[in-house]
């Protein structure tokens, strides 16, 4: 039996045409989506880690729904799968690697800084896509670019204020996990656009399975796995509970049925994030999606303020406004900038058939 007929995966030769590029309005709708998914999947992951308190399970939960999502879509002939060559699956490896190790940053640097002083510094990661743009593409941006981004970083610092503390080592791990957040955003809209020119489905088809089998290393690693097997081993025979709950010096963690249905609705959310993501990723640009992430959070803090009471001050409630208006601001720039470069529609005349 050949390679072709023994696989179960949809496979195409073609090479994708070059796209033309995607409507304003259907940029900013794209992005609006985005802001749709992930402001819920924020307010419910915060609702699902308190009775869930395993980050990297939890990241390996929304790379297996992932991989059985893309799975379904691939089957029923949503998308089909490029043929790749060796150097290209490296490549697409070494992205599932900074995929991972972002996460696996971001965990380590927020027990080392306070949570005031991890936004902030995440807040410069627009500055290092501008930069890596910089360097890697040559990019250019007008001095209005620089500064409306200067006003979003400053006003996520001002709504984010409260105890800045860090040592050292958290200083320099969390400035590294904002360089690799601007690093992996680069990077996936270069690998949607570039070359390999992958759809969002595929890169995520083939970014879930990689991501985790990385996110449950990581969950071994950090202790993650042994106490949910307790906890399992709790919930599926009770009269261990007892014993189990002497064992290790740490609280019992106990699954139950309810638990399971938020963890799968949760999954299904980051599923659709996935998507919206990389999809919003490639039609916007990657300097675009830090400064959304930015935004985000700012509006993440304005939606705890609703549901959860979070209580702000003058400053806090002044990074908000300055973040917003720095937002619509960068926003308005970009709609210039692209309007500006829009091709002038050329009439051509009708062809002329010659006479017999």
């Amino acid at each position: 039996m050949s390679k072709e007929s023994a696989s179960s995966v949809q496979y195409t030769e073609v090479s994708q045409p070059q796209q033309p590029e995607l409507p304003l309005r259907k940029k900013y709708a794209w992005l609006a989506i985005y802001f749709f998914f992930s402001l819920a999947l924020t307010l419910f992951n915060k609702v699902v880690l308190g009775a869930f308190p395993f980050p990297y399970l939890l990241t390996a939960v929304h790379a297996l729904c992932g991989t059985i999502g893309c799975f379904i879509l691939n089957k029923r002939g949503f998308f089909t799968l490029s043929r790749l060559t060796d150097r290209e699956d490296i490549t697409l490896l070494f992205f599932s690697f900074l995929y991972t190790i972002n996460i696996a940053i971001s965990n380590v640097s927020l027990k080392l800084v306070t949570v005031p002083f991890h936004q902030v510094i995440r807040a410069t990661t627009p500055l290092f896509a501008m930069g890596l743009n910089i360097v890697l593409y040559h990019s250019s941006y007008p001095l209005l670019t620089y500064l409306s981004l200067l006003l979003v970083c400053a006003g996520v610092g001002f709504a984010t204020f409260g105890d800045y503390y860090f040592k050292p080592m958290g200083f320099f791990l969390t400035l590294l996990g904002a360089f690799l957040a601007a690093l992996k955003t680069v990077v996936t809209n270069r690998i949607q656009t570039g070359r390999l020119r992958l759809s969002p489905l595929e890169l995520l088809y083939r970014m879930s399975p990689l991501a985790f089998a990385q996110t449950m290393v990581y969950a071994y690693l950090t202790g993650e796995f042994a106490v949910i097997y307790k906890g399992l081993q709790a919930s599926f025979y009770p009269e261990l509970i007892d014993t189990l709950a002497t064992e290790g010096g740490e609280p019992l963690f106990v699954f139950t049925k309810e638990l399971g249905i938020k963890l799968a609705l949760n999954g299904l959310i980051a599923f659709g994030l996935n998507i919206v993501s990389f999809t919003a990723n490639k039609n916007t640009g990657a300097l675009t999606m830090t400064v959304a992430a930015n935004i985000k959070q700012v509006m993440t803090i304005i939606l705890a303020i609703i549901f959860f009471n979070l209580e702000v001050n003058a400053t806090n409630a002044f990074g908000i406004f300055l973040t917003l208006v720095g937002g619509a601001w960068y926003a308005k720039l970009e709609l210039d900038r692209k309007q500006s470069k829009s091709p002038v529609p050329v009439v051509l005349p009708p062809p002329v058939t010659q006479k017999e």
